[in-house]
């Protein structure tokens, strides 16, 4: 069993920058992939960025590539999405997800733990 918990959610103005964090219990965080996925109200869950299991690998949505980095310290079995030039269009609840196939993927349905998701605001 994988339990993750998010935090840094919050209110910003456009143009600001939060960082979120992904907690994850248990001794084998380094053999998952790691994704972050936002819901926004009334829309679909979707992918917003993903890690491998050694940090070297990444991939971003279109809609947040180069505005967005996602990070992990297997030391500290935490995954972070920095997130910069926010936009209104950014405003949903972020979930952060585990993948313990440890395969790098954007698909949703091939990640086995979610976390409870942490709200994220923009302004405008």
């Amino acid at each position: 069993q994988v339990q993750l918990v998010e935090s840094g959610g919050g209110l910003v103005q456009a143009g600001g920058s939060l960082r979120l964090s992904c907690a994850a219990s248990g001794r084998t965080f380094s053999s998952y992939a790691m994704g972050w996925f936002r819901q926004a109200p009334g829309k679909a869950r979707e992918f917003v960025a993903a890690v491998s299991r050694s940090g070297r690998n990444t991939h971003y949505a279109d809609s947040v590539k180069g505005r967005f980095t996602i990070s992990r310290d297997n030391a500290k079995n935490t995954v972070y999405l920095q997130m910069n030039s926010l936009k209104p269009e950014d405003t949903a609840v972020y979930y952060c997800a585990a993948d313990t196939r440890g395969v790098l993927t954007t698909d949703l349905y091939n990640y086995d733990y979610w976390g409870q998701g942490t709200q994220v605001t923009v302004s405008s």
